[in-house]
């Protein structure tokens, strides 16, 4: 498991800490829309820190930071990751986890053993559409249980879907909605260009489009709200 890029401080990654957010190499996805392609889309990716490293960080910025955000790739994939988090917690920190939600049986563990105080789960699009959005296959059910564990669970977490024109309409939202019927938190992000990913044509949709897809989830979870709009 490699760091392959920290953000020494944050005040968004984390809702409500003064955090930083540490990014691990390596994601099972291949999203062409994915703004971290460039630095940890491949086990291959370039470490930037040794974990000695990290942790010395950890220690001299207690008292000044309060939590960390664990982002990708996809932090799941690695088999070292429930020991990774327990050494944050073990500093003391709060631990937000970004995840894809194709390891649900790790994350069942994590939220089981009380080692994360936040999760953010990507919804990449309908369940019909998932592998068109994602550049692969993946198994379906265990992005269900992934949602339908969160939705369950007594954590703080949020579902959130980067809106690509190429990718979503507005319909896409209903069903979207009725995947995470009963979610406490559901951002919609808007895409936008960056160097850093895959595929550079893609398009992001209108504003007013990006309301009406808010307007189709209102009726089915507590919360929602758009992301990233200039």
């Amino acid at each position: 498991m490699k760091i392959c890029g920290l953000q020494k401080v944050t005040l968004l990654d984390f809702p409500g800490h003064v955090a930083c957010t540490v990014f691990l190499g390596g994601c099972n996805f291949n999203c062409p829309f994915c703004y971290n392609a460039s630095l940890i889309g491949s086990v291959d990716a370039e470490e930037l820190m040794k974990h000695d490293e990290f942790f010395e960080y950890l220690e001299k910025r207690k008292g000044i930071l309060d939590g960390v955000a664990i982002t990708g790739g996809e932090p799941l994939l690695h088999t070292e990751i429930i020991e990774f988090i327990k050494k944050i917690k073990n500093l003391g920190y709060k631990v937000k986890l970004d995840t894809n939600g194709s390891f649900p049986h790790i994350l069942e563990k994590i939220i089981s053993n009380k080692l994360v105080d936040y999760v953010a789960m990507d919804i990449k699009n309908t369940i019909d559409k998932y592998e068109l959005t994602i550049g692969c296959m993946v198994n379906k059910e265990d992005i269900k249980k992934s949602i339908n564990l969160l939705i369950n669970s007594d954590i703080e977490y949020e579902f959130r879907t980067t809106i690509v024109k190429d990718y979503h309409n507005i319909d896409d939202f209903e069903t979207i909605g009725k995947l995470i019927k009963g979610a406490k938190k559901y951002y919609l992000q808007c895409y936008q260009y960056k160097d850093s990913v895959r595929v550079k044509n893609l398009s992001a949709m209108s504003k007013d489009d990006l309301l009406l897809c808010l307007e189709k989830v209102k009726p089915y979870v507590e919360y929602v709200a758009l992301r990233e709009i200039d």
